[in-house]
């Protein structure tokens, strides 16, 4: 179909990716690696027209792509012109704007500098990308396109790739890599891989570029559901659990077998569950109304010890920068989570219910570029945050299977062994996060189960009971100050700022259709 064909149907705009590039102006630093190059984008297909530059940090490897766009002719242009509707998608800039330029001001000192240029659209047209040069003359109008505002999104400044201060300007300059403003897995908008650049930007303004929007209905370039199965098997990486890891995830159904119980709100006796989570209240929302519980007695510890025979990945597919991008959410659940260990400077303490709850929902996604299929970059999950780690940093087990480790007793992801601290390093204080490679693991290439992929249409993918359980999977307490170490008592309302919001009591989280994506 259209999956990993190197083009992309945005309605009324084709989109390809172009990763060839000719090098204008690179940054001036004393660390050539911290330096910044701007590329002109090169072997644009015939047709296709660019619609900004691509810049990168000198320190990463040389993997970026921009897009470039052409007009698909409409099978009805002739009746939208006698309507006087249409306008053409793509249209040359009227004109230039100098944003920055490194020259000093000096007719001399032109050799080297960069000016960068912001394309002044034509009415009812955005402006995409800029355009960067090593004169002070004005680019051609044909060097790039402006597009119909109805074909765009808002775009926003997302990391700081450039910064050159006063020390080195007369003026500040501040270059920045964007995204769409929604991103959710409704949002349409798209990214173009362009950069934004300012001198007096402002946080919230809205930015003088925009990014593209996915027009097309059927988001053609996202993955069938052979495809789906295709890539998991191919990319899907291996969890590692810590060594000394006693508390194992397992499968949902395993748990519900061995003893879990529903509770309501006024009611202490629980009830027992059904294998595929068939009467367990679906739909509404957290109301504090029903939780699930361990089951009480002998069977309490062993089933808080999980079962990782029976672990697997529930996957959650789903459209990631309007369609141009498979979001494969993967999802592991323990039936407990352990208490934490503070680390304050050199010393550590182990707190013995802080940081403990029933039921843990963790999660990694793999992202995967539908222009060519490609793993682009995998987030990893840490309690109430997470990181976006690129294919190229990643380790990997065997062919494009990465590696992802999960944290001692938190099960919190991480991209590489060791101990990560979560918490206020100005003050050395945070969690400990241990992970280290061992014999427990789950290869969710093999082991796992699809659940969800809306965009599939209706009944494509059965999703489990269970999943539309959108309360806590474990009751809720709130810790007292007095169980923390006698040390550590004092002073807590401003240490506990810095810390993860699981520790100010023993919370279930509530299960994957209630996570913020």
């Amino acid at each position: 179909q259209g999956f990993a064909l190197g083009k992309i149907n945005l309605g009324e705009l084709e989109a390809v990716k172009v990763s060839r590039f000719k090098f204008i102006w690179s940054s001036n630093t004393q660390d050539e690696k911290k330096g910044v190059t701007f590329y002109k984008p090169i072997g644009i297909p015939d047709g296709f027209y660019s619609l900004g530059y691509y810049c990168q940090s000198n320190d990463q490897p040389f993997r970026g792509f921009v897009l470039v766009a052409r007009e698909i002719p409409s099978k009805s242009e002739s009746t939208h012109i006698s309507t006087g509707i249409a306008s053409p998608a793509l249209r040359e800039p009227v004109d230039y704007t100098l944003v920055w330029s490194s020259n000093d001001g000096s007719e001399e000192g032109l050799q080297g500098c960069g000016f960068f240029w912001l394309p002044q659209p034509p009415e009812g047209y955005k402006s995409i990308g800029y355009l960067v040069t090593c004169s002070p003359k004005k680019p051609k109008l044909d060097k790039v396109r402006c597009v119909r505002a109805d074909l765009t999104e808002r775009c926003e400044n997302y990391q700081v790739i450039l910064d050159v201060g006063t020390r080195f300007s007369e003026f500040p300059f501040q270059v920045w890599s964007t995204r769409p403003s929604h991103r959710g897995m409704l949002g349409r908008g798209v990214s173009v891989w362009t950069f934004s650049c300012n001198s007096c930007w402002v946080p919230g303004q809205e930015l003088p570029i925009a990014c593209l929007k996915n027009l097309d209905p059927t988001l053609h370039a996202m993955p069938n559901c052979d495809q789906i199965h295709a890539l998991i098997n191919h990319y899907g990486p291996t969890v590692f659990f810590h060594p000394d890891e006693i508390y194992m995830p397992s499968s949902v159904s395993w748990f519900f077998e061995n003893g879990a119980l529903l509770f309501r709100k006024g009611d202490s006796v629980g009830q027992s569950i059904d294998v595929d989570g068939s009467n367990l209240p679906s739909g509404g929302r957290n109301d504090g109304e029903f939780w699930i519980d361990l089951p009480s007695g002998d069977r309490k510890n062993s089933v808080k010890s999980g079962n990782l025979g029976s672990a697997k990945l529930y996957v959650h597919v789903k459209p990631a920068l309007g369609g141009t991008f498979t979001d494969i959410a993967m999802w592991i659940f323990c039936p407990f989570n352990g208490p934490a260990t503070l680390k304050v400077g050199v010393m550590n303490y182990s707190l013995s219910k802080i940081g403990q709850h029933v039921g843990d929902w963790e999660h990694f996604t793999l992202r995967i570029c539908n222009f060519t299929g490609e793993l682009w970059s995998i987030y990893f999950s840490q309690h109430s945050g997470g990181v976006w780690v690129n294919a190229y940093d990643l380790e990997y087990i065997q062919g494009n299977k990465a590696i992802v480790y999960s944290s001692k007793k938190g099960h919190a992801t991480f991209p590489h062994p060791g101990t990560y601290i979560q918490g206020s390093g100005k003050l050395g204080l945070g969690i400990r996060n241990d992970v280290a490679r061992s014999n427990f693991f789950v290869d969710s290439s093999t082991r796992y189960e699809l659940v969800a992929a809306e965009y599939l249409g209706d009944g494509v993918v059965s999703e489990p009971g269970w999943l539309q359980f959108m309360r806590k999977w474990g009751p809720t307490i709130v810790y007292d100050v007095s169980i923390l170490p006698l040390v550590l008592r004092y002073s807590m309302a401003n240490i506990f700022i810095k810390l993860p919001v699981e520790l100010y009591g023993e919370e279930g989280p509530t299960g994957p259709k209630e996570k913020n994506n």
